[in-house]
């Protein structure tokens, strides 16, 4: 990490994506390059700006790094990504240390509303330690500008948390799977501590928001299967949230890329101590190829258990804790397309990942492909 001025918000007027602002009905599709791009954004630990210090930085950078540093590395990002969607996954804020919450977390999302590239969130363990409540924090990321963000699925009328909700991604304009959902987005609350006695530690995903993700992906595929083009197979599917799975203490380093660099849970995870099924879920709905997770700042690696991917960030923000030395990092997710024999675009040919560190030249590492259509892994 560098210490690097913010750049200026008019940046996001001069790239090629800067578009009209966007509002929350609006649909998402890949680009006229067959191509969909996500950032994900885990961990900010936002809490005053300049007045807030970094955490585990080098001597030399203790003086002069603040929250800005987080503003600037998002920016950096998204002038050098230019992605199709920006994912918050979780303590987006440090309530804890925050003076007022609704304005930290005007802040924290600052560069991806100026951007005006649509933007969603879920929260984290750390949301609501500040002056909003859990359900607060969500109702003021709902209503900013840009975000696609949920607070709950209104088909719903009982489910667990706050920020459950699943977009769709179209295919290409003006062609025949534009009205058909390609790629299917799913974001769930995973809480923050137990509220179940005596059970200590960390949340997990409720039985209400595994039921509401059987019924959508279970309808969503209904869909896809249908015509105009019907398929055979599902639309892939990808979910974020906050606290990784218990199965992601599964791997070490022979069957993962990145690192693992925790000391602390079940091998070096920081999961529940419980595992309410929810993986068990996800392998039984079918459609989604990879899981996005961020709590475990250290960690950032990508590991593939009975055909799912679970997968780290790596920690973004500089008042998060993370190892002096170790760039703070964002992780990036790219869907393509396959062109028809009539050379359109079609459904969803591979799905590829890589990561960005926050050093002088963004250095990209670990690219690895999650999914091909052809190899069906």
């Amino acid at each position: 990490m560098r210490s690097i001025p913010v750049v200026s918000e008019l940046m996001f007027c001069l790239i090629p994506s800067c578009v009209l602002a966007k509002h929350h009905n609006q649909k998402l599709r890949f680009d006229k390059y067959g191509r969909f791009k996500i950032l994900q954004v885990a961990d900010m630990h936002y809490a005053n700006g300049k007045n807030t210090l970094c955490l585990n930085v080098l001597p030399s950078q203790n003086a002069s790094c603040t929250d800005l540093n987080t503003t600037a590395f998002i920016q950096r990002m998204i002038h050098a990504e230019k992605p199709n969607l920006i994912v918050f996954t979780g303590d987006n804020i440090f309530g804890f240390d925050s003076l007022d919450s609704a304005k930290s977390l005007d802040a924290a999302f600052a560069p991806a509303i100026a951007s005006n590239i649509p933007w969603v969130a879920v929260l984290g363990n750390h949301d609501q330690e500040g002056s909003l409540s859990r359900e607060g924090v969500m109702k003021h990321i709902v209503g900013m500008k840009n975000t696609l963000s949920k607070l709950n699925p209104t088909e719903a009328h009982i489910i667990d948390g706050f920020g459950n909700y699943n977009l769709k991604v179209g295919g290409v304009k003006g062609t025949s799977f534009a009205n058909k959902s390609v790629l299917n987005l799913y974001f769930l609350d995973s809480g923050d501590y137990s509220k179940v006695l005596p059970i200590l530690g960390y949340d997990w995903i409720k039985p209400s928001q595994q039921f509401w993700f059987q019924r959508t992906s279970a309808k969503l595929q209904r869909e896809y299967k249908k015509g105009p083009v019907p398929q055979k197979e599902p639309a892939p599917g990808l979910a974020y949230f906050h606290i990784p799975l218990p199965e992601y203490a599964s791997f070490d380093s022979s069957n993962f890329t990145g690192v693992k660099l925790e000391g602390n849970g079940s091998a070096g995870i920081s999961s529940a101590s419980v595992n309410s099924g929810f993986f068990t879920t996800l392998v039984g709905a079918g459609d989604v190829k990879a899981v996005f997770t961020g709590h475990d700042h250290i960690n950032d690696f990508c590991g593939k258990l009975t055909g799912i991917n679970l997968c780290y960030a790596g920690g973004f923000g500089y008042h998060a804790y993370g190892k002096a030395g170790w760039s703070r990092r964002a992780r990036v997710v790219v869907a393509s397309l396959e062109k028809t024999v009539k050379g359109s675009w079609g459904n969803v040919k591979s799905i590829k990942t890589w990561k960005r560190l926050d050093d002088q030249r963004l250095t990209r590492i670990d690219a690895e492909v999650l999914w091909s259509k052809n190899s069906g892994a």
